[in-house]
Order: structure tokens, then C-alpha cells, then sequence
């Protein structure tokens, strides 16, 4: 098992904070997402930006991490794990972390898994939860955000079997589907959590969507295309917006009574010079405005 670090694939400090970590997700996710780049290797980039991001968004796994990075380990350095794993306590965490299929968490290495623990059954009593049956198995499910928004089937791999679990639509974090006989000895109880996305947050019910738009869009004002969890809509950006500037897409959320709304953050982002058309272009852009923009 080799080690890998999760800092150096993101990018960032060991010391980063959570909205620096996020940031830098944010912005390799949309660089290599499958769907829309055309780099050599970016699937492979994009599930290892992932699974960085789930390693080190999480308070408790990223102490767990942190405590086996500090050991000296370099990317490419074979790692033994200890009995038990490397988790929290004796015997790793209490939870194994099943990602539905067709998520951003799906295809986890042997790193993370063996870093991160896995299920084992019978727990007895966990604290908040009440008495469980020993024979019970229990389980993280993270859902991925489309099968929030639209409910149906998602696919899981578990106890060396496949098992397609039907998701309500609109579950909530916390909630909790009893699969009958499919735990270790008993039921298996997969308690619901929604795994990362690449372009959208969730706050409440609300998504946000930071949206990268050019220098005039944001001046001139535009009519751009929007990614949302129900499809592509059309969303008119004001004249004079500036970077931070948040649009709303109402009932765009997750369901709910009522439904959540899609948040639309506008980056101002300045495209790359590709030729000296375009190079020409930005120079009278610089004598048109001048020295002074910044006060203005």
C-alpha cells in the first residue's frame, strides 16, 4: 500500500484552512471533471482530487491523517497498517463509508480505505443512537447529490456482494435505510450523507454554484448557461456585477417543503490569451481603463 499526499494533490498547505481546501477542490474538480476536460489522464486526476478532498474535509480524518503524515511517509512509500487501521481509537472508525456509484467518491484507493478503517458488525450501543442489535451491521451511505435531487437506485458494493439501494428523493443527512438481512449477521443500516460534488455545495437545502464569468460579462451584463442538479438553465447576469455577487434560481435546491433554492456566485475570471488578436484586445482594455481602475 503506498502512501499518498492528499495536500500535494490538492495543492495546498498542511496548515490550509477548510475554505482554502475547498477552494482548491473546487477549482481542480472543474479543471478535470471527465465531462468536461480534455487532459490526458483526467479521470484519474479527478478521482484522486476527490478522494483527497473526502480525506481532508472531515475534521476527524484529517487528524488521522495528519498523525500518519507526520510519521515522515512520501508519496510512492510503502505503508503497513497497523491491526485495526489507522482511525481513531482501536479498530479504526466505527463506520465503513459506502459511496454510491455515479458519485464523486466512487473508486477509493487501498490508501484511503485501510487509512479510514472499514465496517465491522455488531457495535452495540453508539453513542446518541440508542441500543443496536449486535447483529446489525451499520453503515455511511454518501449519496450523491443528483439521486438526492431526483430519488431512485443507487448501486453499492458491500459484503462481497451488489446491492441497488432505493434512495428517497430529498433524503436528508442523518436519515438512516434499513436494508432487511443484508448486514453481516442481521440488517444492514445505512445512514444517509451526501458525497462531494464538483460544482455544487449544499447549504440546507440550498446549492451553490460558483459560476466563472468574463470580465465583460460581469460589466456588460450576460445570458449564460447554468449547471443545476435538474439540468442546464439560462440565467441572466445584471450589467455591473461584480466578483461575489450572488443570483438566485428559486425551487433549483434540493426537494423539500418548500424546495431549496440554486445560489449562483459569480467568479470574475480573466480568459487565457490564445493568440494576438486576443492579446490586442486586452491592451486596449488597459489603455481604455487606465491606472486608476482599482480606485475607481
Amino acid at each position: 500500500m503506498q502512501f499518498k499526499d492528499y495536500y500535494e494533490i490538492l495543492g495546498v498547505e498542511p496548515g490550509a484552512g477548510e475554505a482554502e481546501i475547498k477552494t482548491a477542490y473546487r477549482r481542480l474538480a472543474r479543471k478535470y471533471h471527465p465531462d468536461v476536460s480534455k487532459e490526458a489522464g483526467a479521470e484519474e486526476k479527478f478521482k484522486a482530487i476527490n478522494e483527497a478532498y473526502e480525506a481532508l474535509r472531515d475534521p476527524q480524518k484529517r487528524t488521522a491523517y495528519d498523525r500518519l503524515r507526520a510519521r515522515g511517509y512520501r508519496p510512492g512509500d510503502e505503508v503497513q497498517p497497523p491491526p485495526g487501521g489507522f482511525g481513531g481509537g482501536p479498530g479504526g472508525f466505527d463506520f465503513e463509508e459506502i459511496f454510491a456509484g455515479g458519485g464523486a467518491g466512487g473508486g477509493f484507493s487501498d490508501f484511503f480505505e485501510s487509512l479510514f478503517g472499514r465496517q465491522r458488525g455488531g457495535f452495540g450501543q453508539q453513542p446518541g443512537r440508542g441500543p443496536q442489535p449486535r447483529g446489525d451491521t451499520r453503515a455511511k451511505l454518501a449519496v450523491p447529490l443528483e439521486a438526492v435531487y431526483e430519488g431512485g437506485s443507487v448501486r453499492i458494493g458491500i459484503n462481497g456482494k451488489t446491492l441497488d439501494v432505493r434512495v428517497p428523493k430529498g433524503v436528508r443527512p442523518g436519515q438512516v435505510i434499513r436494508l432487511a438481512g443484508q448486514g453481516a449477521q442481521g440488517d444492514l443500516l445505512l445512514e444517509i450523507e451526501y458525497a462531494a460534488h464538483p460544482r455544487f455545495e449544499v447549504d440546507g437545502r440550498n446549492i451553490v454554484h460558483v459560476l466563472a464569468v468574463a470580465p465583460w460579462e460581469a460589466a456588460l451584463g450576460a445570458t449564460v448557461s447554468v449547471p443545476t442538479l435538474g439540468g442546464p438553465v439560462e440565467l441572466k447576469i445584471p450589467a455591473d456585477s461584480e466578483a461575489g455577487r450572488k443570483l438566485r434560481l428559486r425551487g433549483r435546491g434540493l426537494p423539500g417543503t418548500p424546495p431549496g433554492d440554486q445560489i449562483v456566485e459569480l467568479e470574475v475570471l480573466a480568459p487565457r490569451v490564445h493568440n494576438d488578436t486576443q492579446r490586442e484586445a486586452y491592451r486596449m482594455m488597459r489603455d481604455a481603463f487606465g491606472d486608476d481602475w482599482r480606485r475607481a
